[in-house]
C-alpha cells in the first residue's frame, strides 16, 4: 500500500501556534518535505522531534515531486511543511498534490495557522466575501495591471508582501482601487505585531514615513456600492426600504433580503433584524 501525504501548517511566527495533531503527524511520518531545512529544523528542535528532511523549494518542485511520489508508492509517509503557515498558500506544494493524486496516493491536511485568515478575521473589513489575490506582481506595471483586474471584485482583497515592496504596492492600490479603507498586519503572532488601520492614503503616509520593518498582509475594504457614495449616506437609507427592494425585485422572503442587507452594511443578522423592528415599529 502507498503511504500518506500530509500537508501540515506550522506556526507563522509563535512556536506556540502548532497543533497537538500536527506534532504527532511531524513526529511520526518517514519524510518531512520543507522549503527551508535550516529553518524546519529549528521547529522540530524546539518540540524535540528529529526525522529526515528534504529541500522542496519553489526552483526544484517537479523534479522533487516525482522523488517523493516513487518513496509515498513505496509506502512511506510524507508531511509536507512550508517555512511558515498551511502549505501551497503563496508556497510550493501544487506539483507534489497534483502527482500525489494522479497516482491515486491519499493526501491528508492538516489544518492550522494561516497569516492570510489571521489578518482579515482581525482586520474589522467585511469577510463575508474576500479574495485572496497572493502575492502582487514585483514590476510596476503589471502590479498595476492585477490591481486593475481586483478593481471591480466585490469582496475584501487580501495580498501578501514583502518588506522592500510594501510602499509601493500600497501606494499603487491607492491609485488603482481609490482611498478604500484598509488594514496592513505587520509580523502577525510575533513580538511586534501590529495593526494599522485608516484608509489606503492614510496607510501609505504612514509607511513612507516609517519604513516598517517586518513582513505584510495588505487587507483592502470592498469598493462602495453603486449609488451609495459613502458609508453616511448609506446609514440613512432606510433598512426596511432595502428590505422591501430585495423582496421586490429578486422575489426573496423577508428573511433572506435581510440577510442580502446585513450583509451589504457589513453588519450582524441580529443587528440587521433589531433595525428592521425598529423602523417597523415607528410607522405603526
Amino acid at each position: 500500500m502507498s503511504g500518506i501525504l500530509y500537508l501540515v501548517a506550522t506556526p507563522i511566527g509563535n512556536l506556540e501556534d502548532i497543533t497537538l495533531r500536527a506534532l504527532r503527524v511531524l513526529a511520526e511520518v518517514d519524510i518531512i518535505a520543507c522549503e527551508d531545512t535550516r529553518h524546519t529544523r529549528k521547529l522540530l528542535t524546539h518540540y524535540e522531534i528529529s526525522k529526515p528532511l528534504v529541500s522542496y523549494y519553489e526552483h526544484n518542485e517537479r523534479e522533487r515531486a516525482a522523488e517523493l511520489v516513487g518513496k509515498l508508492e513505496s509506502g512511506a509517509s510524507v508531511a509536507l511543511v512550508s517555512d511558515a503557515g498551511m502549505p501551497l498558500i503563496s508556497d510550493p506544494g501544487y506539483h507534489l498534490v497534483q502527482a500525489a493524486i494522479e497516482h491515486q496516493i491519499p493526501i491528508v491536511p492538516i489544518p492550522g495557522p494561516s497569516a492570510l485568515v489571521a489578518a482579515i478575521a482581525a482586520s474589522g473589513l467585511p469577510t463575508a466575501e474576500f479574495l485572496f489575490g497572493g502575492f502582487l506582481p514585483s514590476r510596476k506595471a503589471a502590479r498595476r495591471a492585477r490591481l486593475a483586474g481586483l478593481s471591480v471584485s466585490p469582496g475584501t482583497l487580501v495580498f501578501y508582501e514583502t518588506p522592500h515592496r510594501i510602499a509601493e504596492s500600497v501606494q499603487d492600490s491607492l491609485e488603482v482601487l481609490g482611498d478604500r479603507p484598509a488594514v496592513l498586519a505587520r509580523e502577525l503572532t510575533k513580538m511586534h505585531e501590529e495593526f494599522i488601520r485608516g484608509t489606503l492614503s492614510e496607510i501609505a503616509a504612514r509607511v513612507a514615513e516609517t519604513g516598517l520593518p517586518g513582513e505584510y498582509v495588505l487587507v483592502v475594504g470592498p469598493p462602495a456600492r453603486r449609488g451609495q457614495a459613502d458609508s453616511a449616506a448609506l446609514s440613512c437609507r432606510s433598512i426596511l426600504d432595502e428590505v422591501n427592494e430585495y423582496m421586490s425585485a429578486e422575489g426573496l422572503d423577508q428573511k433572506a433580503a435581510l440577510k442580502r442587507v446585513a450583509r451589504s452594511r457589513s453588519i450582524s443578522k441580529s443587528e440587521a433584524y433589531r433595525m428592521l423592528m425598529t423602523e417597523q415599529g415607528k410607522k405603526r
